[in-house]
């Protein structure tokens, strides 16, 4: 999975969080990923949507009843699901499950393995606009998973960012499957 896929995978708020619950062996039925995602009905049919789309999920031939179907990982979705449970499981807080369901959160920490400028983050993550960018890195430096630093020698002083803390690990458990 590269950069580009790991950004797609994470548009979707629910998406890490319905791969990861399959990933702990929740059935692959809507009531009980819907129940363990704790998402609201119209956001996890989005994300599932998704997933199947991007092709981490399919129907499961023979199972399920046609209203109720059941789902299962793809091989890729298997890969994608794992890197899920990794990024989550670092995570304790609701507050930083929430944080880690902002489509940026994750792309800008696996860009951020080594300290890099905003432009470098902003090429790393081409689809990106500035204020996406600029607003990620805010509420990351806000909770201290990204520091920030202006090297005021340089003209005009640019700023060098850099994850840290549970920001570096999950940049680590994202950038190791992308």
């Amino acid at each position: 999975m590269d950069i580009s896929a790991l950004v797609k995978l994470t548009s979707k708020a629910w998406s890490l969080s319905i791969l990861q619950s399959l990933h702990a062996g929740v059935p692959g039925r809507k009531a009980p990923l819907l129940a363990a995602s704790g998402a609201g009905r119209t956001a996890f049919g989005q994300s599932l949507a998704h997933l199947i789309d991007i092709g981490l999920l399919e129907r499961n031939p023979g199972h399920g009843h046609p209203l109720r179907p059941e789902y299962r990982l793809t091989d890729q979705g298997k890969r994608s699901a794992a890197m899920a449970d990794a990024i989550i499981g670092e995570t304790s807080s609701p507050e930083d499950r929430a944080r880690l369901r902002r489509a940026w959160t994750v792309p800008v920490l696996a860009a951020l393995q080594q300290p890099s400028h905003f432009a470098d983050i902003k090429r790393a993550l081409s689809p990106i606009t500035d204020r996406a960018l600029s607003q990620a890195l805010k509420s990351l430096e806000d909770v201290r998973w990204v520091s920030r630093r202006v090297d005021p020698k340089s003209r005009p002083p640019r700023a060098l960012y850099w994850a840290n803390g549970i920001g570096a690990t999950i940049g680590r458990a994202a950038a190791e499957f992308a």
